[in-house]
């Protein structure tokens, strides 16, 4: 039984989880922690950071704050594909990403938007009667299905992708099984993905994974699993981020009638809905760094090797900056929100998240003229780091 006090969350060592209660226990703990201990050693001897300009300043210090926490963590015994950006530090990290933005850039993701709106009405099309779940119906299969088509992978395999992902997420790093599970479904994705590697080094194509076979770093080409590595992160994060915003977005919304009103006659607040959305209910509650020597964290003496939680959830909501943090605002400026981290590692696929958020919303409300979460089925959330409903039960109206 999850003891629902700060305090307890502090005196056993562990920090609370999005589950069982939608992250209520969690924001109070956060909140708490900011006040308290701004940096807080867990029974495990990991520091977690909690205010906003803490957790900026170590994603600006990537010498001090290492991001291949594979890699310190093993002593060096394991090291990340190539293709894992999020776990790669300077020189690296900054090549590697170069080869991977020409896919990104805001032209190409613009491009994307007509493709985009096809989609999401052939999705909602498949939807019949005056209810459905909002998170298979629309919020998982469509990132999942633009980014395949950018890899140049079938889109039709979009069910296969989905299970990875449910199966990587609900990993637990503490119990030995679920942990071999993850690494089994690993494996499993790397054997799918090696197929259209080999056809892309004997006939060249243009989309993602044709990019980079053909790509040199260094002077070299990327290895097979660099390759695989980069789009199982894309297939995994692109996907989860798209879908939680989503099913966050209308959250966010179902709470406030009159705000969801507004936003249904002016479409042109859907862009401040979804950056609110983002700082008040980021996807991910954390990010981790690995310190590279001995520093200081929020006033605490951190030695080497020592594994940081950042708290993203938390930084959004920080009083320091934040008026009434815990109050959704469309209408307020959201430059300092961190939902998609800071500095060299900030998101990738941010402009592809929120442009899939936009057209989502807008989907919506075209083709229905109420859409509310179904208060009589109680939510379940992701356990993980996921902030976020496994499932959303909407009811609806059509237009």
């Amino acid at each position: 039984m999850l003891d629902p006090t700060p305090e307890a969350a502090s005196r056993t060592g562990r920090a609370p989880t999005v589950e069982p209660d939608g992250g209520a226990t969690l924001l109070e703990w956060a909140a708490r922690m900011r006040q308290d201990q701004p940096a807080w050693r867990d029974e495990t001897g990991n520091v977690h950071v909690f205010r906003h300009a803490d957790v900026q300043q170590v994603l600006s210090d990537p010498g001090t704050f290492s991001s291949d926490t594979v890699g310190r963590l093993s002593g060096g015994k394991r090291q990340a594909p190539r293709g894992t950006l999020l776990l790669l530090d300077p020189p690296l990290h900054g090549k590697m990403r170069r080869l991977v933005s020409k896919a990104f850039t805001p032209n190409l993701i613009a491009g994307l938007e007509p493709w985009i709106t096809e989609l999401t009405g052939e999705l909602l099309d498949a939807v019949t009667g005056d209810g459905f779940d909002l998170v298979d119906a629309l919020a998982n299969p469509l990132p999942v299905t633009v980014i395949a088509r950018m890899l140049g992978v079938p889109t039709e395999d979009r069910d296969l992708f989905q299970g990875w992902a449910d199966q990587l997420l609900s990993t637990d790093p503490d119990d030995p099984e679920s942990v071999r599970s993850m690494e089994e479904t690993a494996v499993t994705i790397t054997a799918y993905l090696q197929r259209f590697i080999e056809d892309r080094r004997k006939v060249p194509q243009g989309d993602l994974l044709g990019t980079l076979v053909t790509a040199e770093l260094d002077g070299e080409h990327l290895e097979d699993e660099d390759i695989a590595s980069f789009a199982t992160l894309l297939l995994l994060a692109g996907h989860i981020t798209t879908s939680v915003l989503v099913g966050n977005a209308l959250i966010c919304l179902d709470a406030d009638p009159e705000l969801l009103a507004k936003v249904r006659a002016d479409r042109s607040l859907i862009p401040a809905v979804i950056e609110e959305t983002l700082r008040l209910r980021p996807p991910f509650t954390r990010i981790e760094r690995v310190t590279t020597t001995a520093t200081t964290v929020a006033g605490m003496e951190v030695a080497a090797n020592t594994l940081v939680h950042l708290w993203l959830l938390s930084a959004n909501r920080d009083e320091r900056v934040f008026d009434d943090p815990d109050v959704f605002r469309p209408d307020r400026p959201n430059s300092r929100q961190a939902a998609f981290g800071h500095g060299i590692h900030y998101c990738i696929g941010a402009p592809l998240a929120r442009l899939e958020g936009r057209i989502a919303l807008n989907a919506l409300l075209d083709r229905y003229t109420s859409v509310r979460v179904d208060p009589s089925v109680r939510l379940s959330w992701h356990g993980t780091n996921v902030f976020g409903a496994r499932h959303l039960p909407l009811r609806v109206e059509r237009a």
